[in-house]
C-alpha cells in the first residue's frame, strides 16, 4: 500500500481546499439565515458545520473567506453586525433550492425569494427561519474567531441554540427525530453530496459493556484472510466470548457441519452473517458449535 505525501504549505490553496473536502465527507450543512443592520436578509449553506456541546447546546459554523479574491461572505458579515442567526437543517427535498441559494448575489438580494424558499417568522431572534426546513436552530452568536487574514481562512461563528423547531412529521413513535423521514443531505467534494436514507445502517456502540475486544479474539479469527476489519469490531464488542450453551438458540446455515474442517468456509459463512449482522450465529460458525 502506498500513500501520496502531502505537504500543506507545499500546495497552492485551491487544491488544499479539494483535497480537504474530498476527504472529509460527508459533511452536515448548515442552512444559515441571516440579517444585516438595515434588515437585510441573507441564506446560505455552509459544510464547514457541526454540533459541539449540548450543555449549553453549541453550534459552529464557518464562512470562510473567498480562496480566490480574499473577500467575505455575507453571512460573515452579517452576524457581525446582528449577532443572531438561524441554523436551518436542509434535507434532500430541498438540496437544489439550497444548492440555488448559494448562488453569489450581490448584497441586499434576499436568497429566500431567489431560491423560492418561505419566510417564517423567528421566535427569539431576528432572522427568519426557513419554514420548509424539518429542523430549525435559533442562535444568538457568542462569538465568532478569524482563524487567519488570507483566502481560504476560516471564520468560526460560535452559535448558542436559544429556540428549536421541529416538524412533528420527522418524528418517530416514541418523539424522536426518525432519520429516515429526515431525510439528510451530506456534502462531499466537488458536485457531491450524499443521501443518508439510501444508505443508512447502524453500529452498535460500546458504551453500557466492556467489548473484549479484536486483541482478545482467537488467533485464526484476529488474523483471518477473510474477515474483515468491521467483522473483528462485531465480534470483539461483547462482553465474553460466548460458550455452547448461550449459542444453543441461535441457527447455523444448513452446509455448516459439512465446513467445519475447512476454515475458509467457516470464516466466509461468518463473514456472510455479519454482513446480515447476525454475531452470534457468525460465532456458532466460528466455535463450530
Amino acid at each position: 500500500m502506498s500513500y501520496k505525501e502531502v505537504d500543506p504549505k507545499s500546495i497552492k490553496t485551491a487544491e488544499l481546499h479539494g483535497l480537504l473536502l474530498g476527504a472529509i465527507a460527508p459533511r452536515p450543512i448548515a442552512f444559515a439565515s441571516t440579517i444585516d443592520k438595515k434588515g437585510n436578509v441573507n441564506l446560505s449553506p455552509f459544510s464547514f458545520f457541526n454540533v459541539f456541546g449540548a450543555n449549553p447546546p453549541i453550534l459552529i459554523f464557518s464562512p470562510a473567506r473567498r480562496g480566490r479574491n480574499n473577500t467575505t461572505k455575507h453571512s460573515y458579515e452579517n452576524v457581525k453586525e446582528v449577532a443572531e442567526v438561524v441554523i436551518n437543517i436542509a434535507n434532500y427535498p430541498m438540496v437544489e433550492q439550497m444548492s440555488l441559494a448559494s448562488t453569489e448575489y450581490d448584497k441586499g438580494v434576499n436568497e429566500f425569494i431567489k431560491a423560492g424558499f418561505t419566510e417564517a417568522t423567528s421566535t427569539k431572534v431576528k432572522p427568519p427561519r426557513v419554514a420548509e426546513s424539518p429542523v430549525a436552530f435559533e442562535c444568538k452568536v457568542n462569538q465568532v474567531i478569524e482563524t487567519g487574514e488570507d483566502g481560504g481562512a476560516g471564520n468560526l461563528v460560535i452559535c448558542e441554540v436559544i429556540h428549536i423547531h421541529v416538524n412533528e412529521d420527522i418524528l418517530d413513535a416514541n418523539g424522536k427525530i426518525d432519520p429516515v423521514k429526515l431525510d439528510p443531505i451530506g456534502r462531499l467534494g466537488g458536485n457531491w453530496y450524499s443521501r443518508s436514507k439510501k444508505a443508512l445502517f447502524e453500529v452498535e456502540k460500546p458504551l453500557q459493556k466492556l467489548g473484549i475486544g479484536v486483541d482478545n479474539l482467537p488467533a485464526d479469527i484476529r488474523n483471518s484472510k477473510i474477515l474483515t476489519g468491521n467483522d473483528l469490531g462485531k465480534l470483539g464488542n461483547i462482553e465474553r466470548i460466548p460458550d455452547a450453551e448461550n449459542l444453543k438458540a441461535f441457527s447455523t446455515p444448513e452446509n455448516h457441519q459439512e465446513a467445519v474442517n475447512d476454515m475458509n468456509k467457516l470464516h466466509e459463512m461468518a463473514h456472510q452473517l455479519l454482513k446480515e449482522n447476525k454475531i452470534m450465529e457468525a460465532w456458532k460458525v466460528l466455535l463450530k458449535v
